[in-house]
Parts: C-alpha cells; sequence; structure tokens
C-alpha cells in the first residue's frame, strides 16, 4: 500500500520537495498531493520587478512549472485550494475549495509544509484603498501594472527602501514615474551598514529617485473616489498616483503555529538539518516560512529567499522519497541592483557581528571593475569585516557599477569555507584587464584587512 505526502504551498520549495520525492519513488509506491491557494504554481516572484519595469515581457516566463505539468508527472496538484487547518494527530490537513467554498479533510503520512511568507503590512489608515499595491505575487504584480495604466498622474511612492522597494524603485522608473522611496531607516538598504547604505542613497538621488529617510509612514490619503492620493509621515505629505509596499515580509506560519509546532525567534519553523520540523518525525518544512543556521554567527535567522527554497525543497524531498540530503545552513549572501548600481552582501554587518559578541576590525576600499586603463572600468566600494584575534572573514559589501555584484560570492565561498582573510589574499582568480585589475578589489580589501588585524594585535 502506497503512502501519501501532502504538500502546503505549490511555490519553490513545496514543488520542488514534491518533484524530488516523485523522481525518487512512483504514484504505486507515494501519492502526492499538493495544495495552493493562488492561481499560479513553480514561479519566480523575484523577477516580479522586473517583469513590471518590461525587462520581462510576460507573466508566463515568469512561471517555472504549470499545474499542468505537475500534474504530468502524477503529483496531484489542486489549485485554488488554501488548507485552513493540520491535526497532527489525526495526520490530515483541511482544504477550503476557495471557488466552491467546499471544506474537506485529506490524510497524510507524511507531511511538507512550505507556506512561505507574507508582506509586511501595517494596519495603517487607507493602506487597503484602491492604488496601494504590495508585490508577493504574480497576481500582485498583474494588479500593480493594471493600476499603473490606469493612473491618471505619473507619481509613484514607494514605502520602504529593502531589496523590493529599491527595485521597485527603478522599475518604476522606468515606467516614466517620478519615484519617491520613504524609509523609516536613515538610509536604505539596512542589510548594509550605513555607511555603505549612504552609497546607494546618494546613486538613488543621482538616478533621479528621490530618497527620504527616517521617514515614519502614519496614513495613505484618498480622494474622492477613494483612490490614494497621498502618503503621510510624521512631518511631510507625498503626493501619489500609486503606491507600492516594500516593507520586508515575515514568515507565514499561522498554520503551523495552530497546530502548536516549534518556532523560532523570528516568528519561522525550526527544522534539523534535514529540514525535518523538530520533534516530529513525519513533518519537513522549507522556503520562507522557515529560519535556518546562519553559519558565520551560529544563530538562526530568517532568509527568505528563492535560492534557499529550492535547495530546501531538494533536501525535503530527497529525505521524503527515502534518499538523504542535510541543508547545513546560510552565510547570507544577497545581490541586487537599481539601474546600474549594483549591491551586494555576505556575512554579517557590524551591528549582528556585536549582537553575538565579536570583536572585529573593518576596512573599505575604493577600486574598479576592470584594469583602470581599460576601457568601461567602473569603481566599486569594498567593505570587510574580520574577527580580531583570529582574522576569519565574518563578512563583505560591495556597492558599485558593472561587474561588481556578483564579486560577492568569492566572500561568500570564503565564508562557508571558514577562511581567513590572510588565506583569502592567496587566492588564484582569474586575471585579465577586461574583468579586473591586477590585484581583484576584494583581495585589495583582503590584504587591508590582515594588516588591520595585526595592527588591533
Amino acid at each position: 500500500m502506497s503512502e501519501r505526502l501532502v504538500v502546503i504551498g505549490g511555490d519553490a520549495a513545496g514543488m520542488a520537495a514534491a518533484s524530488q520525492a516523485r523522481r525518487l519513488k512512483g504514484p504505486g509506491e507515494l501519492e502526492i498531493v499538493a495544495f495552493e491557494r493562488g492561481r499560479f504554481s513553480s514561479y519566480s516572484a523575484c523577477g516580479i520587478p522586473y517583469w513590471v519595469g518590461g525587462d520581462v515581457g510576460s507573466l508566463e516566463e515568469l512561471i517555472a512549472r504549470s499545474p499542468e505539468e505537475h500534474r504530468a508527472r502524477d503529483i496531484d496538484l489542486r489549485m485554488r485550494t488554501e488548507v485552513t487547518g493540520i491535526d497532527l494527530d489525526r495526520q490530515r490537513v483541511r482544504a477550503r475549495d476557495l471557488e466552491s467554498g467546499e471544506e474537506s479533510w485529506t490524510g497524510f503520512d507524511k507531511l511538507v509544509i512550505a507556506t512561505g511568507a507574507r508582506p509586511q503590512r501595517p494596519p495603517l489608515p487607507g493602506i487597503d484603498a484602491p492604488g496601494v499595491h504590495g508585490v508577493q505575487t504574480l497576481g500582485d504584480g498583474q494588479a500593480l501594472l493594471d493600476s499603473l495604466e490606469r493612473a491618471e498622474g505619473r507619481r509613484a511612492v514607494v514605502v520602504g527602501a529593502g531589496y523590493i522597494g529599491v527595485e521597485m524603485a527603478e522599475a518604476l522608473l522606468g515606467r516614466g514615474f517620478e519615484v519617491t522611496v520613504l524609509n523609516r531607516g536613515e538610509q536604505p538598504m539596512a542589510t548594509l551598514d550605513p555607511d555603505m547604505g549612504r552609497l546607494v542613497h546618494r546613486a538613488m538621488d543621482g538616478l533621479g529617485i528621490t530618497t527620504v529617510g527616517s521617514a515614519e509612514v502614519t496614513k495613505i490619503l484618498t480622494g474622492e473616489d477613494g483612490r490614494v492620493r497621498a502618503v503621510v509621515t510624521d512631518d511631510a505629505e507625498y503626493p501619489a498616483d500609486v503606491v507600492v509596499l516594500g516593507m520586508g515580509v515575515e514568515p507565514e506560519t499561522s498554520l503551523a503555529r495552530a497546530a502548536g509546532l516549534p518556532l523560532g525567534a523570528y516568528g519561522g519553523l525550526l527544522t534539523d538539518l534535514s529540514m525535518r520540523v523538530r520533534g516530529y518525525e513525519n513533518v519537513w518544512a522549507g522556503g520562507d516560512c522557515v529560519e535556518v543556521l546562519d553559519l558565520v554567527s551560529g544563530r538562526e535567522r530568517h532568509v527568505p529567499l528563492g535560492t534557499h527554497a529550492n535547495k530546501h525543497g531538494q533536501v525535503i524531498g530527497a529525505n521524503v522519497g527515502g534518499g538523504y540530503a542535510t541543508f547545513p545552513g546560510v552565510v547570507g549572501t544577497a545581490v541586487s541592483k537599481v539601474c546600474d548600481l549594483e549591491i551586494a552582501r555576505t556575512g554579517l554587518r557590524e551591528k549582528d557581528a556585536r549582537a553575538v559578541g565579536l570583536r572585529y576590525v573593518t576596512v573599505t576600499v575604493e577600486s574598479t571593475s576592470r584594469a583602470g586603463y581599460y576601457p568601461g572600468a567602473a569603481p566599486m566600494t569594498v567593505k570587510m569585516l574580520a574577527e580580531r584575534r583570529t582574522g576569519r572573514l565574518l563578512g563583505v559589501q560591495i556597492v558599485g557599477r558593472e561587474g561588481a555584484g556578483k564579486r560577492v560570492d568569492i566572500a561568500a565561498v570564503a565564508l562557508t569555507a571558514g577562511m581567513t582573510v590572510d588565506t583569502m589574499v592567496s587566492l588564484d582568480l582569474g586575471y585579465a584587464p577586461p574583468f579586473s585589475p591586477v590585484w581583484d578589489p576584494v583581495l585589495v580589501a583582503a590584504r587591508k584587512a590582515v594588516a588591520a588585524v595585526r595592527a588591533a594585535g
């Protein structure tokens, strides 16, 4: 008699788990039922800003695998069906068909929770008005595009200056809108240290994006037609024909919480190395609804990225399907851009290092993406943190033009390997004038960090 795997969530982690489990076990051994409350499966939410901005031509280009393709592989994917409860004692889930309203129970032998994350949407007056948009799903992206076409004016306000905020600012600028970004922090990109965020602020201003720091939004005003007309902060009012919310996300774990599953400090599910929920033999979780181990700080954190979600799904599917795989953790690598400015980081910021009791040194270097004499050489700034006593690399942040962002991968590998900055200096990186100076900017920073560690004793 075959077992039944139930998957809650039809995007990256959930369907990667279902697909990998199906590769290892056929329909006669494992029945797979997946529930997705939305209209799309296995799509790239990370691509939404580029679709809105016109770099990606259509919604379909962001879909990796349709529901029909999953069903053709003997995965019973039920769209527009929301799981409303988990009964762990009886090993079953309750689901509601969002079209008909009908509810039913489905039993499971093994359960995968991949419920993702929800956008932070504070209960501000006017936040649900027409013209105010989040950008979490493909449906959100389509609604925003429709709103941009209907907007009578060309004034856009983005609330939040994290990854989504700056990417949406670029998209709206490309659509011909006058863009204002309102940020609660003093500088954009809170994933960077403030001195590096200041570089992003300066570059965004240079691109024609008005970036306002220390701006706490208090309400959204609407016109006589009920549509958004302005965003209000503690000390100013900003006219708006469309508003995009980029205030970050938090784990969507309401089902897990109600079922009594263990959650961490950030509200995400806690799992072991196999992505099995701690203390529950037949329950796994992955994607944006979990917390993961930070390999540099040694603490759990919430890192909602598609790369991790797909890896989680592969690990879960292997273990559910009778194989073996683990997800050891992350170093916190991320890269983004706003127009031609590239922004990257990995490892710890200064405040992260202080929070876990690490003593450190920092260095910042200015360099170029290519040999200085080669056409197209663009400036970049690299900041590096190293542990004061040992010289262990703790983190790297990079802000620059073309060729800057992906250099962070050098540091990501070094962090994963636990390298010191002294060892990094000897890395045999590729060199030719069209690609880098003789000393790559990351290695220049490593050399300077070695000197700083020695000077600190």
